[in-house]
């Protein structure tokens, strides 16, 4: 059974959102404020949180950015609809995915599904040495979900190691856009859809460049994306 913490002013929708999550089997905490969502967060308590972008006492990417510097806990915001703005700044500040209100609690919880499927641990033991990727200083452990980059951890969102994760499976050969969208985000891309591009970005700051000033995730423009092999 996992743990959902809603972070939401609107007490309707948030308790319309809760009621339905529990008929789904899952345990649901609601809060107010920002303020009172962030100290939840941080309590290590749940297994996805769900932000919404307008609060009371401070914005939900205060909150997200607050998060992140702790903790890589998966976190679905909730966007207006059409708003790219917040949107793209929702991804770039460390959220997950994102689901546009009014949206239905059938979709809600096709999104919480598709984000906890890709970022449950795996309590099986360590892989065995033949089962871990490289890809010259990229080392990952796909069952727990683990990354080193020149032999230091590499931290990374659910969303992010899966995509790095389908990138590295296909070294040196282009991804395109719509396949990572399903790997990653459980979803088809969408038209005019920019997540897949902010996820990158982030992993291409993350893993810096190579001497000769390149990026290690190459854009293949029309196509997709390509980790150099």
């Amino acid at each position: 059974m996992s743990n959902v913490l809603i972070i939401d002013d609107d007490e309707i929708l948030a308790g319309l959102f809760e009621d339905y999550l529990r008929e789904e089997k899952f345990q649901v905490t609601t809060c107010f404020t920002g303020q009172s969502g962030l100290d939840e967060a941080l309590s290590n308590k749940f297994d996805i949180v769900i932000l919404d972008v307008m609060l009371p006492d401070m914005s939900g990417n205060q909150v997200l950015t607050s998060i992140r510097q702790q903790s890589n806990v998966p976190v679905l915001m909730f966007t207006a609809k059409g708003d790219d703005v917040d949107r793209i700044l929702g991804l770039e500040n460390g959220a997950d995915d994102y689901v546009p209100k009014p949206c239905t609690p059938r979709e809600l919880i096709a999104r919480i599904k598709a984000i906890l499927r890709r970022s449950e641990l795996n309590t099986q033991p360590p892989e065995a040495e033949a089962d871990i990727l490289q890809n010259g200083p990229l080392q990952m452990w796909p069952q727990q979900r683990k990354a080193t980059w020149f032999e230091d951890n590499l931290e990374l969102t659910s969303t992010e190691y899966s995509l790095l994760e389908a990138l590295a499976r296909q070294a040196g050969q282009v991804v395109d856009k719509n396949t990572l969208s399903e790997v990653a985000l459980g979803r088809p891309l969408a038209r005019y859809d920019r997540s897949i591009d902010v996820h990158m970005s982030s992993i291409r700051h993350k893993l810096g460049v190579q001497e000769d000033g390149h990026a290690y995730i190459q854009t293949v423009r029309g196509k997709g994306y390509q980790l150099i092999k």
